[in-house]
This record gives structure tokens, C-alpha cells and sequence, in this order.
């Protein structure tokens, strides 16, 4: 088989209805539109529109409140960590900051801060100085006979 010789299985494909072209097409004159009116024009879009009704979206209620100055953290989960370690991308023994995740390409940008969880094992001994981190995370590098240092006390996870 070549590939001018492929077709689609028969039944595949429908040619489209073409509408306003004639009497005979039993789609002619007004294209199934109707007579005048907002909807027989082109170019019309009442999405959501519901003849005067209070349409859905604003009947129902409004929930919750985006805080404007809210801080947006980077995630590194410990695994990670452990296997840029094992590919010699970041070293073990020099101490571990948010500048050195960014190098590594383990982490794209800082944005306010890099924040450590404890998704993974961890089994070099680690010295990390981030941002912030889960208490399970800072459990986990202790466990393994590292140390994490936050900038703000660990919270809950």
C-alpha cells in the first residue's frame, strides 16, 4: 500500500449539509434559520442566555476568597533530591540551598521561596537550607543524619 492509495473506511466521513443553496437542497432560502430575528443573523452568540431568566452561573452562590498578596512556594519532593544527588547533579556534601536546586535544573524558579515534602526515601546525609518544609520532611533528613534549615518554622503537612 502507498500512501496516495489510503482512504478513509467507507462511512467514515459525511459530507457536510450545504445550506442556502437553492429550493431543492430542503436547506435553501433561509438555511434553517427561520424568518428575521437575533438568531437568523451571523455572527450572533447568546451563550448562556436564558430568555431574561437569571441565568445559572449567577444563581449560584459564590464561594471562598483568593487572598491577593498569597505566597506561591516551589515543591521538591525528597526523592528528587536523592536522585539528583545519585546522578551527581547536586552535591552531597556542599550544603544544599535554593540556588543550587535552581542550577541543577531541579527546580524551574524560585518564585517566593522553595519548600521541602517528604514524598520519597532519603538516604545520603543531607544538608539543606530551604525555604520552608513539611515536618515529615525535616523528620526524614534527620532520620537519615542530615539537617534542614528553614526559614520559617515547619508547618503541618
Amino acid at each position: 500500500m502507498k500512501l496516495n492509495e489510503l482512504r478513509d473506511n467507507p462511512g467514515a466521513t459525511k459530507k457536510s449539509k450545504r445550506i442556502g443553496r437553492g429550493p431543492g437542497s430542503g436547506k435553501g432560502k433561509m438555511g434553517g434559520r427561520g424568518i428575521k430575528g437575533q438568531k437568523s443573523r451571523s455572527g450572533v452568540a447568546i451563550s448562556a442566555y436564558e430568555g431574561g431568566q437569571m441565568p445559572l452561573y449567577q444563581r449560584l452562590p459564590k464561594r471562598g476568597f483568593n487572598k491577593p498578596n498569597r505566597k506561591a512556594f516551589a515543591v521538591v519532593n525528597l526523592g528528587l533530591i536523592e536522585k539528583f544527588v545519585e546522578a551527581g547533579k547536586l552535591d552531597a556534601k556542599a550544603e544544599i540551598t535554593e540556588d543550587a536546586l535552581v542550577t541543577s535544573g531541579l527546580v524551574r524558579r524560585k518564585l517566593d521561596g522553595i519548600r521541602v515534602l517528604a514524598k520519597g526515601d532519603v538516604t545520603s546525609k543531607l544538608n539543606i537550607s530551604v525555604t520552608g518544609a513539611s515536618k515529615a520532611a525535616v523528620a526524614a533528613v534527620e532520620k537519615a543524619g542530615g539537617s534542614l534549615k528553614t526559614a520559617q518554622p515547619a508547618a503541618a503537612e
